[in-house]
């Protein structure tokens, strides 16, 4: 193949490979390479058919242009420069790296001795030099036409008080799935299927929240034990989808899929991982951005830059202080959502992004950066509020526009139904949007995410049916995942045919799925939760491909089902559930309160209350914030009772004297079943185990 560069000074601001019509300008960051090689190969990428040196170098970017190169093509890139381990440089021609920018990958990666930059030697030795090419068993980028057929689609952005998310995975949602076409399962459109979004829109969510769909790898030591890495939090190409959910290895199937979602009015959210690539530690292989410039990329050790600095626990962490490392992560995020159309991201392990000098700091770079970007800005952005570094757990610690995933809400509501002392007042701050973290900075109480299960943990089925974890199918001797889930198997470990168990998990379940959606701030369900999906007790299914880890549609709750519905819907017809700012517990003009903690007498929660370990029991008022005070309708009641059946005596406040009793958890066995609203009396019974709510009755 004779190929060569053009020698017009052609110069795109872009990096990666961008093809312009007519030929693909290249473009590649390395600050200390030598040189760098451009390599084409073959359609099906068995041969290298051309080795070209980038013959321009600016502002450490190496780039040129190919005329009559175009969509299709398969490349990849050689790094010269120091092999010098000892000082952070691992530069090794030999093997072939994969674009940082890389839009699409191909072929089957391969894991060889050979991808390693260093000659494995069973010694854990990383400064010997690999003279191997390791092309043969790598993926390679894919240069893309853009083009797409986005009639019609429009962005939905919807307000954080309306959005109600749903966090799912690509095969585990679509694999078990009776009406998904079987071709399609485990595909992009076998997500964006009839069945798929006929489920999401009758059950009311308004966001999905994908589980990493960036192009990652199958983490080696899982291969060898017969497993997959089945989440995805292995990123090697930030700009690529996961060629193992696309059906024809076509990226226009990614962008169908959330013209399918919008279509429906559901926005589609990414989980994406910029904390640290697949390369792992400085005994990982050379597959991008080590052989690239390694030194640049990752964070060096501070004593010694031959190892990599680790705070995510994979071994690597990418180096977003780094100006040049900061912005391919800014483009990666604008690309998804300009070229893409995503909706918004939950950032993995976000407080490594926010590390500067090795330190936190919500000022940093990074959060600047995307705060004045006006794409960025506009979207939705969700942090997981730690990482695995000195000063890593930061709740509450992020900037507006950033919301964060809340684990505290998740372990004290669990804590609180399980009947765990001295719950209450914790419970409280949950309900009301947990203020103590995020009533600061001008933060409104949209900032906390919600949450009583994700995919790291026990489900909500699993909550209520085992104490103990039971990852023994990962292979680690049950020693990995959380030790502490904060569950209660109720009587038996696991599924059980005792009725009166499972009545028992089907009350507890119910009361948990109401206290998630009656609470302030953004509610996020776990894909499966609503109809009683359970991963046998497994709590970190992270290399479970398989049934295990799928969502298992043949045993769904349809019961269960109904009631989610309903509860979702509950939530969308009542304002003073999903409010914007946080509400003020001190009375206004004319004594009006906005949030108010009662007993089960019907007098206010004192000191002697808030202080009492052994409180089971807690209701809470809330009234709509910026409407006229003399508005009763706009309040509701809400009775929590985690203990026994309990005589409750309804409270006088604002202008509410007369109740209708609308929903008790307890009673809700089916759809049809529920019982309708009805007047309530001065004096109530709440049944143990349930949420009871009330509305202002009839004052005419």
């Amino acid at each position: 193949m004779n190929v060569t560069f053009s020698e017009l000074n052609f110069l795109k601001p872009e990096l990666g490979a961008e093809y312009t019509g007519e030929g693909t300008h290249f473009a590649v960051f390395s600050a200390h390479a030598e040189m760098i090689e451009l390599c084409l190969f073959s359609e099906d990428g068995s041969r290298e058919t051309a080795r070209l040196p980038l013959p321009k170098r600016e502002g450490d970017v190496w780039s040129g242009y190919i005329e009559g190169i175009g969509p299709g093509t398969l490349y990849g890139y050689r790094a010269h420069g120091p092999y010098d381990p000892h000082s952070g440089h691992r530069f090794n021609p030999n093997k072939l790296l994969l674009d940082p920018y890389a839009k699409q990958v191909a072929g089957t990666f391969v894991w060889d001795d050979a991808l390693f930059g260093y000659t494995i030697d069973g010694t854990g030795n990383d400064l010997s030099f690999d003279e191997r090419d390791s092309a043969p068993l790598m993926v390679k980028g894919v240069i893309q036409d853009p083009a797409f057929d986005w009639a019609g689609e429009e962005a939905i952005r919807r307000p954080w008080t309306d959005t109600i998310i749903y966090e799912t995975h690509v095969r585990g949602m679509t694999m078990t799935h009776p009406a998904v076409p079987e071709d399609l399962r485990g595909t992009f459109l076998g997500m964006a299927s009839d069945p798929i979004i006929d489920h999401l829109t009758k059950l009311g969510v308004t966001a999905i929240e994908l589980l990493p769909v960036q192009y990652f790898l199958d983490d080696r030591h899982l291969l060898e034990r017969g497993l997959r890495n089945y989440w995805g939090y292995q990123t090697l190409g930030f700009f690529a989808p996961q060629t193992r959910y696309m059906k024809s290895n076509r990226i226009t199937e990614f962008k169908t899929m959330v013209k399918r979602f919008h279509a429906a009015g559901i926005e589609v959210l990414m989980d994406v991982v910029y904390n640290h690539t697949a390369e792992g530690s400085e005994h990982g292989p050379t597959l991008s951005f080590r052989g690239l410039d390694n030194l640049s990329y990752y964070r060096p050790s501070p004593e010694n830059p031959r190892h990599t600095f680790d705070m995510t626990g994979t071994g690597n962490t990418l180096n977003v202080a780094h100006p040049m490392v900061l912005r391919m992560v800014l483009d990666s995020l604008r690309y998804w959502v300009q070229v893409m159309h995503i909706d918004g991201f939950r950032f993995d392990l976000a407080s490594a992004l926010g590390r500067e000098d090795m330190e936190f700091d919500r000022e940093g770079g990074f959060f600047d950066a995307i705060r004045q970007d006006p794409i960025l800005a506009g979207v939705k952005l969700i942090a997981e509020p730690w990482d695995i570094g000195d000063g890593g757990y930061q709740l509450g610690g992020f900037p507006h526009p950033f919301r964060e995933w809340n684990d505290r809400f998740r372990d004290d509501v669990r804590r609180f139904w399980k009947g765990d002392d001295g719950i209450v007042p914790v419970l409280a701050e949950r309900i009301a949007g947990s203020p103590v973290q995020f009533n600061h900075s001008d933060r409104g109480a949209t900032a906390s995410i919600n949450l009583i299960s994700a995919h790291d943990g026990f489900t909500l089925m699993d909550t209520v049916s085992y104490n103990d974890r039971h990852n023994e199918a990962n292979g680690e001797d049950n020693r990995d995942g959380h030790a502490e889930n904060h569950s209660d198997n109720m009587g038996a470990e696991g599924a059980t045919d005792d009725e009166r168990i499972n009545n028992a998990r089907a009350r507890r379940r119910s009361a948990m799925f109401t206290t998630l959606m009656v609470s302030q701030g953004v509610p996020m369900i776990l894909g499966g939760d609503e109809f009683g999906n359970s991963q046998a007790g497994n709590n970190n299914v992270y290399c479970q491909d398989n049934e295990i880890g799928w969502v298992d549609w043949a045993s769904g709750d349809e019961a269960f089902l109904a009631f989610c519905r309903k509860m979702v819907e509950f939530r969308k017809e009542n304002p003073s559930l999903r409010q914007e700012r946080f509400l003020n517990g001190e009375p206004g003009e004319g004594g009006h309160l906005e949030i108010a903690w009662y007993k089960a007498d019907g007098r206010p929660m004192d000191e002697e209350a808030w202080h009492d370990e052994t409180l089971r029991i807690v209701g809470v008022y809330f009234s709509r914030n910026g409407v006229a005070e003399t508005t009763p309708a706009n309040g509701i009641f809400l009775v929590l009772n985690a203990g026994a059946d309990c005589e409750i005596s309804l409270p006088r406040v604002n202008e509410t004297e007369r109740w209708q009793r609308v929903l008790d958890t307890a009673s809700f066995d089916a759809a049809s079943d529920e019982p309708g609203p009805r007047a309530a009396q001065d004096h109530e019974v709440v049944a143990g185990q349930s949420v009871t709510v009330f509305l202002p009755g009839d004052h005419g």
